[in-house]
């Protein structure tokens, strides 16, 4: 396997609310033709392409393709949850590190409808049933609560009575992600929020999750292209963007241990270990991070999952400010799925357009100060969870 995978173009649309939204087709072929001009290359030099979707039918990757050009190669639709984006991009760096072929493109997008998740698939077993089963066996209080907002409310509620931490963290990191958003022109979220006014927010999941701890139904595309070191050589690709270890972690009997385990904190701490363990260089060494933040309980929760804080010790780890500008890392600069959105299938693409922009140095407002090492978690229920670690060449 080659070590040197490069992305060499990223690019994503604005994403908005539904309804708002150009056709999937559309907004994922301008994600793809604005990452190959940022890549400097030919449409005819991607040999592969992987295209990350959770609503819609067979082959749309191919539709979207297909508007940027015809040229035969293998089209990979990829639908993986909330971690699609991310599970395409690491198919792709697969493709390339292989040897396979030399160059591949990652994309992704979504068009949602408004309102919570829904399955469309209602005449047949649902694959998250058997968790289901559990969390109703361990917290069965809410049962008649559904979704995603249902595991990590449950998750939050037992974070807080675990380690007796205070429920405004929370809201804490609704306000951090909502204030990095202001300087991020692609998120929908930009408005700022105060403490008080995320705490008294409706409650979506009780005790503790309110509406503005959760992210938006939104719709969008990205995309990114990875090749070889020596095809980035070749076609003299200087401001490459070096893929240094990445890992898909899915889930093991110890999901079902805990409320905790059940939104996938146990997956996302076994795939970090081993990209630690991969890149050679720990938590200690990173200065940017995207991560899942797809309800403010996930993004506390991950804190310890990738080992930015200790075990228990995310409350210290926010009120000291380290999940932001001036502290030990800055997480989630792009405002992340609670402000900038959450489009499924383009989400982990998205998360690693920032991450590029922010190695590049070209993060305009946002920029995190000589970022070196980045460090992207995209994290799907069902499940799988892709952790990848970045590094400016």
């Amino acid at each position: 396997m080659a070590s040197n995978v490069k992305i060499i173009g990223v690019d994503m649309v604005k994403f908005v609310k539904p309804g708002m939204q150009e056709s999937y087709d559309i907004m994922a072929s301008k994600a793809i033709q604005g990452a190959l001009k940022d890549a400097g290359i030919d449409y005819r030099e991607i040999k592969q392409a992987f295209a990350s979707y959770v609503y819609g039918d067979s082959t749309c990757g191919q539709a979207a393709l297909y508007k940027v050009g015809m040229t035969g190669i293998p089209v990979i639709n990829v639908n993986n949850n909330c971690s699609s984006g991310s599970t395409a991009l690491y198919m792709a760096r697969q493709a390339v590190a292989s040897g396979t072929v030399d160059c591949a493109l990652a994309f992704g997008f979504e068009e949602m409808s408004p309102g919570k998740l829904m399955s469309h698939w209602n005449d047949r077993v649902h694959p998250m049933q058997h968790f289901v089963d559990r969390l109703d066996e361990i917290e069965p209080e809410y049962s008649n609560i559904q979704g995603a907002m249902r595991f990590f409310g449950v998750a939050g509620t037992a974070y807080i009575n675990k380690y007796g931490a205070n429920p405004d963290i929370f809201a804490k990191v609704s306000v951090k992600t909502r204030n990095h958003a202001m300087n991020n022109p692609y998120a929908i979220l930009n408005k700022p929020l105060t403490v008080e006014e995320v705490l008294n927010a409706p409650v979506i999941y009780p005790p503790y999750l309110t509406r503005f701890m959760a992210c938006p139904p939104s719709c969008g595309a990205a995309a990114a292209i990875v090749c070889s070191d020596e095809f980035a050589k070749k076609h003299g690709i200087k401001d490459a963007v070096e893929i240094i270890s990445q890992v898909m972690a899915t889930d093991m009997e110890a999901t079902y241990k805990d409320e905790i385990q059940l939104a996938g904190a146990d997956m996302t701490c076994r795939a970090a270990n081993q990209v630690y363990e991969l890149a050679g260089i720990g938590p200690e060494d990173v200065d940017v991070v995207e991560l899942h933040d797809c309800f403010t309980p996930n993004e506390v929760i991950t804190y310890e999952g990738l080992g930015l804080c200790g075990e228990g010790e995310a409350e210290s780890f926010i009120n000291n400010g380290d999940n932001t500008y001036g502290g030990k890392y800055v997480v989630n600069p792009s405002g992340g799925l609670m402000s900038k959105g959450h489009p499924l299938g383009a989400t982990g693409l998205a998360q690693c357009t920032e991450l590029v922009w922010q190695l590049r140095g070209h993060a305009e407002k946002r920029q995190v100060d000589n970022a070196r090492v980045a460090l992207q978690h995209n994290l799907g229920l069902g499940g799988a969870v892709v952790v990848t670690m970045y590094k400016k060449n």
